[in-house]
């Protein structure tokens, strides 16, 4: 196990550093498909519903696209709004038919349907939306089973450690026995090599397996072993706290390695405030501001990360009042047109930094552009939907409400986990 987790780590940081489309020894086309329903039963819209500030489908497309190994990434769904967000985070989008969409129908069905009108498609990969902690390393590795090695289906598992035994009707007298243990040789843990359970988060399988076999499993069939912290499978809604915690620790959050962020962009009205303007009698202006969020941005100033909060020509916010928060918060207020790309772009180069070293907060359609250009960003939940689209992150709480605490700690977080990761890396290529 030591040297499948060094293996799995040091792939996983080239995978995030590579955007080109990795090359293959055949010219099959190679389809990524994801399952969305907008029926499901256990929690409405689940496909869509936020996890850790994405979308849950959006955490599974994110991997499929940048694992750069397919010709297509599809999204099969007969719902308006999982089309809109799929669309939104890179994938093409099959509208399902009634007859693949009822609650009875099967997943070999609704693949088989989307191969009737993709007659390009070669190889299927199909993705559980439940499953967020999929990184692209775990794609390139697993789909070079059939491109490289010849197999013709390969699907995901997980080694689980339990024992596990008979059951029993209740009150039938009939006494239990073990399916994988003799009780009086009970193996210590570290002894006993556990069990391959599928983990649920893909099945890959050549088109004539699916056709010809009605099913994802056949032919030269091998599998591709996760590790238990990307196993995350999301049936109830019981289960997303404690998803939403492992996504944060284990989930893939782009190419950019966020322990660079240098530098921290934060739009005043709608981020740092709720864009009210109270006035007194007399007629002075005042602003209300959370001191979670205040403390939030010195939290990144304590780490070395430079906070400039951002304002508007047309912001009605009086400049006496932005002097006041500039004090407070002891950073520099910085005034932006309506582009504010054109004049945060030669910050960022006086700076000597690049975008990727860059997190911003944004929160209205002007924003977009540096949304979509920074290492980081995000937005506050009562943002409008075209600043959403583009942010990588999608706070839980509102504006002026502590959704800059919460993008802070979001950073932090970020930063702590590449920190681990290198160290690990440092620990494995030693013993390596």
């Amino acid at each position: 196990m030591a040297s499948a987790r060094r293996r799995n780590n040091e792939t996983s940081l080239d995978e995030c550093q590579s955007s080109s489309k990795l090359p293959r020894n055949d010219k099959s086309h190679i389809a990524a498909l994801i399952l969305a329903r907008g029926g499901s039963k256990g929690i409405p819209l689940k496909n869509i519903k936020m996890l850790a500030g994405v979308p849950l489908i959006g955490w599974v497309l994110r991997a499929a696209v940048d694992s750069g190994m397919f010709d297509s990434v599809w999204v099969s769904t007969d719902h308006d709004k999982i089309e809109e967000v799929a669309k939104a985070w890179g994938a093409q989008v099959h509208r399902r038919s009634p007859k693949v969409s009822r609650d009875f129908s099967s997943s070999v069905e609704t693949i088989q349907e989307f191969l009737e009108h993709h007659k390009e498609v070669d190889i299927v990969c199909h993705f559980q939306a439940t499953s967020p902690c999929l990184h692209p390393f775990h794609v390139k590795e697993a789909l070079e089973k059939i491109t490289l090695h010849g197999y013709d289906s390969v699907f995901a598992v997980v080694r689980r450690h339990q024992f596990r035994w008979k059951e029993v009707e209740k009150g039938s007298g009939e006494q239990t026995v073990p399916f994988n243990l003799e009780p009086a040789k009970r193996p210590r843990r570290q002894d006993w090599p556990g069990e391959l359970c599928e983990n649920g988060s893909f099945y890959f399988a050549k088109k004539e397996i699916i056709e010809k076999e009605g099913h994802l499993q056949g032919g030269k069939l091998t599998y591709y072993e996760m590790l238990p912290e990307y196993s995350v499978d999301i049936d109830v809604d019981i289960d997303w706290p404690v998803a939403e915690q492992r996504v944060l620790r284990y989930g893939y959050f782009g190419k950019v390695t966020p322990e660079v962020v240098r530098l921290m962009f934060c739009n005043i009205s709608g981020c740092l405030t709720d864009g009210k303007i109270f006035m007194s009698v007399s007629g002075e202006a005042m602003v209300s501001v959370n001191t979670r969020d205040t403390t939030g941005l010195r939290m990144l100033q304590e780490e070395q990360v430079e906070v400039i909060l951002l304002t508007t020509e047309k912001d009605p916010i009086d400049p006496a009042l932005l002097q006041k928060l500039e004090d407070r918060i002891m950073c520099k207020v910085e005034k932006v047109g309506k582009e504010p790309l054109n004049d945060l772009k030669s910050v960022v180069e006086k700076k000597k930094l690049e975008w990727k070293d860059v997190a911003f907060m944004g929160f209205d359609q002007a924003d977009v552009k540096c949304l979509n250009l920074a290492g980081l960003s995000a937005v506050p939940d009562d943002a409008p939907a075209v600043a959403k689209k583009a942010a990588k992150y999608i706070c839980r709480r509102a504006g002026g409400s502590g959704a800059v605490r919460e993008f802070t700690e979001h950073i932090l977080l970020q930063k702590q986990m590449a920190k681990s990761q290198r160290e690990q890396d440092r620990i494995d290529r030693h013993n390596f």
